[in-house]
C-alpha cells in the first residue's frame, strides 16, 4: 500500500507543487508526512537479504550495506523491523531530547515541510520534535539488534536548561541508552552554522569535552560515538573538527545536516518551484535537505577522509556523509572515495516511491555491479 501511496505522489507533487498556493502546499505535506511515517514505522515488508559482499565492518559492527536512515526519520524509536527487513545497513533512532518535543507550529501548520519534487530537494522547520528519552528508551528496548543491522540513537542536549544542566543530561542521556545495549551513537552538534559564531562553537568544544570526560573515559562496554555537524560548516575547518574529535577520543564524524545556506541552494531549485522555496523560507526558514546538498556535503567529507590519510588516528574513526544522497551512484561515489558510511532521509523517499521496500537492494546491486 505504501509503496503505491509513494509512487502516486512522486507524481501529484509535481502539480501540487506548482499550482496551489504555497501556504497549502506547506500545510498538506506537513500533514502527509507525519501519516508516512507513522505508517511506515509499522510496515512489514518481505526480507530481502544483502549478499555478504555488500557488507561493512567498522567498530566491530557489522552493517549488511554501508547505508541506513538518517535522523529524523523514526524519531521515536520505531521502525527497526522495516529498516532491517529492506536491507537498510543500520536503524537510525532519534534525535532525541530528555524531554518531549512538539516541535514547531506556525498558525495551522505544525512542524512545517514542504518537498521540491523537480528539485529532489525539501524544506523543514521540524524543531526536533520527539517523544523523549524514555519512551524512546521503552520502545527500543522491545526489540534486539539483528545480524547486520545494529541499532544507534541519535541526542541531542536539551535546549531548555542551562548549559551546565543540559550536558550532564546529555551524557545520563549516552548511559541510558548505552544500558539498554544501543550499538552506537550520534550526538547531533549540527548548529553552529558559521564560522563567525566563536561563542557556540566554545560551547559545543566545551560541551564534548564533558562528554569525554564522563562517558568517553568512562564506558565499560564500548559505544561508539559519532558527532554529527551542518554542511554548513565551512570547508576551513573541517581538519580542525575532526583533528579534535580524534584528540577527544570520539569515533567519527558526520557531516552533515540540513543547511540554511538559502541564496546558495535557491540556485539549485527548480524555477517553477522558486516561489514555493521562497514561501518556506520567509515565513519558516528551517533548513533545505536533498540534492542541494550534495556538493557540500561530499567536500567536507572528502576534506575530513584527507585528514585522516595525512594524520591517521590512534583509534578506528568513521566518516558518515548525509545530505545529498539520492541513489546508488553516490553511494558508490562516497565509498570509492574513501567515505566509510552513508545516510539518508530525502533520498530515500524519492527511491521509495521508484523501488518501494526493494530500495536498498537496488544500492546493493549496483554497488556489487560497479
Amino acid at each position: 500500500m505504501l509503496p503505491l501511496l509513494a509512487r502516486l505522489d512522486r507524481w501529484v507533487r509535481r502539480l501540487v507543487v506548482s499550482t496551489i498556493p504555497p501556504a497549502l502546499a506547506v500545510w498538506f505535506y506537513s500533514q502527509t508526512r507525519r501519516w508516512f511515517l507513522e505508517r511506515l514505522a509499522r510496515a512489514q515488508p518481505e526480507r530481502y537479504v544483502p549478499p555478504p559482499a555488500a557488507g561493512v565492518e567498522y567498530w566491530g559492527l557489522r552493517f549488511q550495506t554501508p547505508i541506513f536512515n538518517a535522523a529524523g526519520m523514526f524519531k521515536a524509536g520505531r521502525g527497526y523491523s522495516v529498516a532491517y527487513r529492506q536491507g537498510a545497513g543500520a536503524f537510525l533512532a532519534g534525535t532525541v531530547t530528555l524531554y518531549p518535543r512538539r516541535g514547531n507550529r506556525k498558525g495551522r501548520i505544525v512542524q512545517p515541510f514542504l518537498s521540491y519534487p523537480r528539485s529532489q530537494a525539501a524544506s523543514n522547520w521540524l524543531g526536533l520534535p520527539n517523544p523523549g528519552y524514555q519512551y524512546v528508551v521503552r520502545q527500543l528496548q522491545q526489540f534486539l539488534s539483528q545480524p547486520g543491522c545494529p541499532r544507534g540513537i541519535s541526542i541531542a542536549p536539551p535546549d531548555e536548561l542551562a548549559f551546565d544542566e543540559a550536558a550532564d543530561a546529555l551524557v545520563d542521556g549516552l548511559f541510558l541508552f548505552k544500558n539498554i545495549g544501543i550499538d552506537f551513537v550520534e550526538i547531533n552538534e549540527s548548529c553552529p552554522n558559521t564560522q563567525t559564531d566563536r561563542e557556540a562553537w566554545d560551547l559545543v568544544w566545551k560541551r564534548l569535552e564533558i562528554v569525554r570526560e564522563k562517558f568517553l573515559r568512562k564506558r565499560k562496554r564500548f559505544v561508539p560515538v559519532v558527532v554529527k555537524f551542518s554542511n554548513d560548516v565551512p570547508l576551513s575547518m573541517v581538519a580542525d573538527i575532526v583533528a579534535k574529535l580524534c584528540d577527544l577520543g570520539f569515533d567519527g564524524v558526520n557531516f552533515g545536516n540540513t543547511s540554511t545556506n538559502y541564496l546558495l541552494h535557491r540556485k539549485r531549485i527548480h524555477l517553477r518551484e522558486q516561489r514555493y522555496y521562497d514561501f518556506f523560507v520567509q515565513n519558516f526558514g528551517g533548513g533545505v535537505s536533498g540534492r542541494p546538498l550534495k556538493e557540500e556535503s561530499l567536500l567536507r567529507c572528502l576534506a575530513a577522509v584527507e585528514y585522516l590519510r595525512e594524520h591517521p588516528p590512534a583509534h578506528e574513526f568513521v566518516v558518515i556523509r548525509t545530505g545529498g544522497i539520492l541513489d546508488a551512484e553516490d553511494v558508490a561515489e562516497s565509498l570509492q572515495r574513501g567515505i566509510h558510511l552513508c545516510q539518508w532521509y530525502t533520498g530515500y523517499f524519492e527511491q521509495f516511491a521508484q523501488w518501494g521496500h526493494r530500495l536498498y537492494q537496488r544500492i546493493v546491486e549496483h554497488l556489487l555491479s560497479s
